[in-house]
């Protein structure tokens, strides 16, 4: 039997030399690191590339919040900037005797549109234009001659946008065939 295992053990070296055998091991490892290399540098790009993407989705809705946020401020100011719109209509019929008040009353109402304006408040502009669904509200509609039909010839409220998206409609009388 020690024979054989001499037999074995020099047909083992003659086959594959322990240097060669070392070599071969060395070279599968090393491919083998270089695929874990290859799939983590994969995954590390894939990574940074979904971490710009939120970078830009979190700067995106930071400025989407900024610009509307103050939209319910604004809601609650359109309310002060209706009341002055009422205020200079009676001081308007009062005649001369509220002529005083009515111009005191239309700079500070000009200062707060201005001062709106500058936040990216916009009135829409609603009289005598073709009724749009998605900046009016029809509160009632009229016969009217000489103006053509879905046209709006009063105005109870005045909408409102801000920074381009709709804030609040306006109340209007739209025109109707007789």
């Amino acid at each position: 039997m020690e024979d054989n295992e001499k037999f074995e053990s020099v047909a083992a070296e003659q086959a594959i030399p322990p240097e060669q055998q070392e070599l071969d091991n060395l070279k599968q490892e090393l491919e083998t690191l270089k695929k874990d290399r290859d799939g983590i540098y994969d995954r590390l790009l894939r990574k940074q590339a979904e971490f710009d993407n939120y970078k830009k989705r979190i700067d995106r809705e930071k400025s989407e919040f900024m610009q509307f946020a103050s939209a319910e401020l604004m809601k609650e100011v359109l309310g002060v900037l209706d009341s002055f719109d009422l205020a200079i209509r009676n001081a308007a019929a009062e005649g001369a005797a509220g002529e005083n008040t009515l111009r005191g009353v239309e700079l500070i109402h000009k200062q707060l549109q201005d001062t709106l304006a500058r936040f990216g408040l916009k009135p829409i502009e609603a009289k005598g234009k073709k009724f749009d669904p998605n900046f009016h509200q029809a509160v009632s509609t009229q016969p009217a001659n000489g103006v053509e039909e879905n046209t709006v010839i009063d105005e109870m409220r005045k909408g409102y946008t801000l920074n381009g998206r709709l804030l609040r409609p306006a109340m209007v009388s739209v025109s109707i065939k007789e």
